[in-house]
């Protein structure tokens, strides 16, 4: 049994190991994520929203007069007719936002976290980032997606609701059907609700639009340049950005500069939050594209282009009137928020689609995800009774222990049985040593004549690998455990690495790339080596094997595990900690049957000694003559 419970532990650990490796591929990893902390913007007075001013005119230039014009020669002359505003605020119970008249563009979007006071510096998460200048996301441009924003500024209708803001402003460009300026006017109309993530952009464009073409798209609405909360850089344990198509009922990634038609939404989600577009259109209407370009002040943006679209230019722009509706969710990528949008409990009466598909993307062993539910329903219901998620832990820790104590036992009574059988199985391999096939029947015939299964002892440990991916997945992308709290000072979120020296920004440890110097990585280290030396069965003290799993294995999974969420390594440290008092109770109870068994083979009757066979002719015969 030896052998073969070395050689599983062997093959676990190199599973476990190359499972890590797989997740930094599929589910790109990287370093710990901090939170711009900005102050709350304060609501602006309404008597500065309203203007009576004549509608001003903005010019869009063309150089020729064919129907369709290069978005790089409809250049947008800005005029200083209408003076920039202060931001206008709304604000509903999830979160604040900002607009401004510049572009009638959103300029930021505060979420609040519910658990935490809105006092607090912390409670408020900023979902839209800017580098050096100032964030602008839902632009306007004539054209496709590499057109120049609409930057000029817009009049704001005077508001009818604490919800709604509208911006507004004239057009016009050569019109190249009738020869004259085509003039229409463009209208930015968002609507929130109180108590809903999801808001509303509908573009409204009235008036002379004969001509309004610019190589195949009329507009495109981006969003960008980046979703929150900032980051430094990623590599994937700890944030990511993953572009994503709903199509045809199906989710799928996204290329990024891929141009997308056919779509039912599409989305840009990172770790724990997600902006999803939901165009209410013909999917024919639009098209969608990502891009992931250094912008300035970012090294990277996470930007989804909306581009009113190339298939049906040529029948609006006939018109005079068009309406656009444009749906946006922007706030936390969990089952429970995003299910409310299958199921229409939400403000805007959206169901059926599927924008949960977005939540279930997350990693690579999504064979597991029933499991990680399980033990994520049962953490969050030992967290109501006892709010606090590291002692949450260590009691699932505990629950589970006990759940698999009967395994645990019958593997150590396997290991006992298999070490009395070791005799007589070294004996059956050294007599068929040169015979492999004549080997494996006569060792399946021996166990079979015993009662043995030899994968009873290293079943406990392999099923244990399960829980420990589903742990590892739990800790890492649950949006309920984001923040999760055990002891202040030293681990304040276990979804986290904890350190107790951060090292100054732009430095790693050379070789290990190491950011931090961390604490449970030793802790860790230290449990595994005392578990070990409690687990060694007498006897297996002196091979060399189980020497080199007791002290080769821990230190390997400490750089592998250096940088892991802190709740991890909680879960397994304490995992290991109960470990040795259940093991302490098994070996007392082996050892007892194994005396017992002991005993029992002494006191057995010595076997009867057959007598010597005798000869039946009555003497010796005599020569014949």
């Amino acid at each position: 049994m030896e052998r073969n419970t070395i050689l599983a532990v062997v093959l676990s650990t190199i599973v476990l190991i190359i499972s890590f490796a797989l997740q930094g591929l599929f589910s790109p990893p990287a370093p710990v994520i901090e939170e711009q902390t900005q102050t709350v913007i304060a609501p602006v007075d309404p008597g500065a929203q309203s203007y009576t001013q004549p509608d001003p005119l903005q010019t869009i230039t063309t150089p020729s007069a064919g129907i369709n014009t290069s978005p790089s020669q409809a250049q947008i002359a800005n005029q200083d007719d209408i003076s920039l505003q202060s931001p206008v605020i709304i604000e509903n119970e999830f979160f604040t936002a900002a607009f401004t008249n510049s572009g009638g563009d959103l300029i930021s979007l505060k979420w609040r976290d519910q658990r935490k006071d809105i006092e607090m510096h912390d409670a408020y998460v900023d979902l839209i980032l800017s580098g050096t200048d100032e964030a602008r996301a839902l632009t306007i441009a004539f054209g496709g997606a590499d057109a120049q924003p609409v930057t000029a500024n817009f009049n704001i209708r005077q508001r009818t609701s604490d919800f709604i803001v509208e911006f507004y402003r004239d057009f016009y460009f050569p019109s190249a059907v009738y020869g004259s300026n085509g003039r229409f006017t463009l209208t930015k109309r968002y609507t929130f609700k109180p108590n809903d993530y999801m808001f509303e952009l509908k573009i409204i464009m009235v008036g002379d639009l004969t001509g309004l073409n610019f190589d195949g798209a009329m507009y495109t609405l981006s969003f960008g340049p980046q979703i929150g909360p900032s980051f430094h850089r990623l590599d994937g344990y700890y944030d990511y950005r993953h572009f994503n198509i709903y199509s045809n009922g199906k989710r799928r990634d996204a290329k990024v500069s891929e141009l997308i038609s056919n779509s039912t939404w599409a989305a840009i989600s990172g770790k724990y939050f997600a902006f999803i577009s939901y165009p209410r259109l013909n999917p024919n209407d639009y098209i969608v594209s990502f891009s992931d370009k250094a912008e300035p002040g970012l090294m990277a943006a996470s930007r989804l282009n909306l581009i009113r679209s190339p298939s049906s230019v040529s029948s609006v722009v006939n018109s005079s009137n068009i309406e656009d509706t444009f749906l946006f969710y922007l706030g936390p990528k969990t089952q429970e928020i995003l299910g409310n949008y299958n199921n229409g409990k939400n403000e805007f009466n959206v169901q059926d689609v599927n924008f949960n598909e977005i939540a279930n993307s997350r990693g690579f062993w999504g064979i597991f995800s029933p499991l990680e539910r399980a033990l994520k329903w049962i953490l969050m219901g030992i967290h109501r009774a006892i709010p606090n998620y590291g002692i949450s832990i260590i009691l699932l820790t505990l629950l589970i222990k006990l759940l698999f104590f009967p395994l645990t036992k019958k593997g150590s009574e396997a290991t006992l049985k298999m070490q009395a059988l070791g005799p007589k199985i070294k004996e059956i391999q050294e007599k068929y040593k040169n015979d492999p096939q004549k080997l494996r029947l006569e060792m399946g015939k021996f166990y079979q004549q015993e009662g043995y299964n030899p994968i009873s002892g290293c079943l406990p440990m392999l099923l244990q690998l399960p829980i420990f991916i589903s742990m590892f997945s739990l800790f890492n992308n649950h949006f309920d455990l984001r923040g999760a709290m055990f002891i202040p000072g030293w681990i304040p979120d276990l979804s986290l690495p904890e350190y107790i020296v951060q090292f100054p920004e732009g430095f790693k440890i050379p070789i290990l790339g190491w950011t931090a110097l961390r604490l449970l990585p030793f802790i860790y280290v230290g449990s595994q080596l005392l578990y070990g030396k409690v687990t060694q069965m007498p006897g297996q003290q002196s091979n060399t094997q189980m020497k080199l799993m007791l002290y080769i294995m821990p230190i390997v999974f400490f750089f592998v595990l250096y940088d892991v969420p802190s709740g991890l390594l909680v879960y397994w440290i304490f995992s290991n900690l109960l470990t040795l008092v259940q093991q302490v109770i098994i070996n007392k109870f082996v050892m007892q049957k194994r005396a017992a068994m002991a005993l029992a083979e002494a006191e057995k009757p010595p076997a009867a000694v057959p007598p010597p066979p005798q000869n039946r002719g009555g003497g010796k015969k005599k020569k014949k003559k």
